[in-house]
């Protein structure tokens, strides 16, 4: 049975995030009114059936964040199946292996947040004996395989690279380290044509000072006050390797209005490089010091440390492996 790895690159923008989101099957049917039950019954809608925003119920997500209608279940109510990447990109493998798989990502991204490197992989038939015509096996070639999955998948993912991998392996258990960017753009003016891959703050940030304030952060700490509440971690104790800030520079060379977050480190709890980011931030415009941020790694208090950024600067560039495969 055939493993293979995935690097993938997407734009979170119209996703809900990486991991597929399918609300609850009703446990038990709705009684039906007598008026329901007289009336000519609808036809149910299809998994695959297209989404108008007149099928969306009111306060459910915009219709470019919806992948499809799941069949009703009882009572005859059909569900949301929300646009995800795992969603989306497992689609597209059933639909070339011709039988159900598993993707399993070693990041669980948020909704609005970016990938260059995010890292998956399924398992699948070979092709020979009983399975034959179905599954992918080794000797048809990765380049085959990646074309036809991209092929298949929508304008905002890429699978930028795929390799045959030991059965074995676990993306997210087999993860040595990780790197985050978070990009910010700080001026008065909004951004407009990349406004969905970086952060806009109206004001100007000291990225020097915002550096230095990183130091604090490298080592192993316990980051409670830069976790979201509800992480569902048994620890917030974590090791970052390197955390710098840096400001962009334009064609020409001269200093641009973008600011840039690299963070590397073992892993990172749910928010916890969004918060990060929040704090340097306020060290950045003088409302927070270096000696703040020690304090707050130190108190574990949540309101300690700055303010949770938006989605939209955060991407995750790579993920590493102790052994590369």
């Amino acid at each position: 049975m055939p493993r293979y790895k995935l690097t993938i690159a997407y734009d979170g923008t119209d996703f809900c995030g990486w991991q597929k989101q399918e609300p609850p099957a009703p446990t038990s049917p709705a009684p039906a009114s007598p008026a329901a039950t007289s009336a000519t019954p609808s036809p149910a809608p299809s998994a695959k059936t297209p989404v108008s925003q007149r099928d969306i119920p009111m306060h459910a997500p915009p219709a470019s964040k919806v992948l499809g209608l799941i069949e009703p279940g009882p009572g005859g109510i059909a569900r949301l199946e929300m646009r995800t990447i795992q969603a989306v990109v497992e689609r597209a493998v059933r639909e070339i292996v011709r039988e159900p798989v598993t993707l399993t990502g070693a990041s669980r991204t948020d909704a609005g947040v970016h990938a260059r490197g995010q890292v998956a992989s399924f398992a699948c038939s070979d092709g020979t004996g009983s399975q034959r015509g179905i599954g992918w096996p080794v000797e048809r070639g990765t380049d085959r395989l990646r074309a036809a999955l991209n092929g298949r998948l929508p304008a905002d993912v890429l699978i930028t690279a795929i390799e045959p991998c030991p059965i074995d392996f676990e993306p997210i258990r087999g993860a040595t380290s990780k790197a985050y960017s978070y990009t910010i753009h700080d001026s008065r003016e909004r951004p407009l044509w990349d406004r969905r891959f970086v952060s806009h703050v109206p004001y100007e940030i000291d990225e020097r000072a915002m550096h230095d304030a990183a130091q604090r952060l490298v080592g192993e700490h316990d980051f409670a006050a830069f976790a979201a509440a509800g992480h569902g971690r048994l620890t917030t104790v974590r090791r970052v390797f390197s955390c710098g800030v840096a400001r962009l520079r334009n064609d020409d060379g001269t200093p641009s209005r973008r600011a840039r977050i690299d963070i590397t480190g073992s892993g990172f709890l749910w928010n916890m490089v969004r918060i990060i980011a929040g704090t340097l931030c306020q060290v950045g415009r003088g409302r927070m010091t270096a000696d703040e941020v020690t304090k707050a790694l130190e108190s574990g208090v949540r309101e300690d440390a700055g303010p949770t950024m938006p989605p939209e600067g955060l991407c995750l560039e790579w993920i590493r492996y102790a052994e590369q495969v």
